[in-house]
């Protein structure tokens, strides 16, 4: 009888470890709001990346970081929009976050193109 006992504490344990298991794995999605960094090269009149679509998650920091042979503007067309300004060189601008799911348009007006498109999910 004290064998069976034994083993039914065992077993009840080991569920009780692997329900714990489980919980954590629940927080493993904290991988999604990790910061996306997206790097954009202007030179003249060219910008790498051009349109491209990006995914990002809902409230995820995003991170642009410029390289740029001349000082211009970013507008993020989001709600609300941001405007960051960029030196000549390599300029890390400030992280932000989108709200609501949708496609945001980040755009240079001074080269009247986009930048990316965010499809925030």
């Amino acid at each position: 009888m004290r064998r069976a006992l034994a083993v039914l504490a065992l077993v009840v344990s080991t569920l009780g470890l692997a329900g714990c298991g489980s919980d954590d794995s629940s927080s493993g999605d904290s991988g999604d709001t990790a910061t996306k960094t997206i790097k954009i090269t202007i030179t003249g009149d060219s910008v790498t990346p051009n349109g491209d679509r990006v995914q990002a998650a809902v409230d995820q920091p995003i991170e642009l970081q410029v390289v740029a042979d001349a000082e211009g503007e970013i507008h993020v067309h989001s709600d609300p929009e941001h405007e960051f300004e960029y030196a000549a060189g390599t300029t890390t601008l400030p992280t932000f976050t989108i709200d609501k799911p949708g496609i945001v348009t980040i755009e240079s007006h001074t080269l009247e193109k986009t930048i990316v498109q965010l499809e925030v999910k």
